[in-house]
């Protein structure tokens, strides 16, 4: 398990430690970020056109992957509302925001051409199959691990140089809260799941602990229960970020905790557009606290629970 963990947490590290003052610099680093992201997940595609009787193992990724997500944001949603009416935040008037995104359709763009890269995968994985069979399957599941060591390099360069020093970070009791509240109320859902998808204790914890990171939950869930799993786990975070660009902008001025940490991680990237959009720019370094927190919590935390099995 240490590892595993080591080998997850080392990149992060080593990116953190780096330091970039140049702008265009961190424009390569972010425009990396994403295609990083969209290679893992086309290998990811060609690795789930590997799996046998294709048609009806999607049927149950899908089923399984609904049921994961229903519970969780069940619990999710009642833990934020509860948090929301306990601590003292509210929401701003909703600022002119430079290239925010002008409809939700717009905001979830993004999330439903990650949804296309993996069908793509799929696809190559059913057209080249049949001619290097073995060999394709392998070399994706290779390919996929050591793109992930480089997305997590750079992401540790991204908080690094995020403007947030972790002192600041640690000391932000509302983005704490709430980075808290949604992190076990995931974890409840996940032990509550576990049973409903044939999983035990500490798989369906494991499922749980993505908190919105698709990539990296797709990828560590998909190499230790295999790729069934990892569809599954990467379809369940990633419709929390499409169902985080509907709820924010209608709950953020009534239950302002609830529509920041729904994102989960994302709430430092992705959504983060839409929440100070909608909340103004006093929920921002919130969102980002809270997304940061769960970023750093979700690696360790998936591989530790995965490490319970052996």
């Amino acid at each position: 398990m240490l590892s595993g963990l080591l080998i997850v947490l080392l990149p992060l590290f080593l990116g953190y430690l780096v330091r970039v003052r140049s702008p265009r610099l961190l424009s390569l680093i972010n425009r990396a970020v994403s295609g990083s992201v969209y290679l893992i997940l086309l290998f990811m595609g060609i690795s789930l056109a590997g799996l046998e009787n294709l048609g009806s193992q999607l049927s149950r990724l899908g089923g399984n992957a609904l049921l994961l997500f229903s519970i969780t944001t069940l619990f999710n949603l009642g833990a934020l509302w509860w948090l929301s009416r306990r601590v003292a935040l509210k929401a701003g008037s909703s600022p002119v925001v430079k290239n925010a995104p002008t409809s939700k359709l717009a905001a979830m763009q993004g999330s439903l051409m990650l949804v296309g890269v993996v069908a793509g995968g799929v696809l190559v994985g059913l057209l080249l199959g049949p001619i290097i069979g073995d060999v394709l399957f392998t070399t994706a599941d290779w390919l996929a691990e050591w793109v992930l060591y480089v997305l997590l390099v750079l992401i540790g360069c991204q908080l690094r140089n995020s403007g947030m020093p972790l002192k600041q970070i640690l000391l932000n009791r509302l983005g704490l809260a709430i980075a808290i509240t949604l992190a076990l109320s995931s974890l409840l859902a996940g032990l509550l799941a576990a049973p409903l998808l044939s999983l035990s204790w500490n798989e369906g914890l494991a499922m749980a602990s993505g908190f919105g990171w698709y990539s990296l939950s797709a990828i560590l869930i998909g190499d230790q229960l295999g790729p069934l799993m990892g569809g599954v786990a990467f379809f369940n975070d990633l419709t929390r970020e499409l169902l985080a660009f509907i709820l924010i902008p209608l709950v953020i001025h009534r239950h302002t905790a609830l529509a920041i940490g729904y994102g989960g991680a994302t709430s430092m990237d992705f959504t983060l557009p839409v929440i100070q959009q909608h909340g103004g720019v006093a929920c921002v370094p919130i969102a980002v606290v809270s997304g940061f927190i769960l970023s750093l919590l979700s690696p360790p935390l998936i591989l530790f629970f995965l490490s319970l099995s052996g």
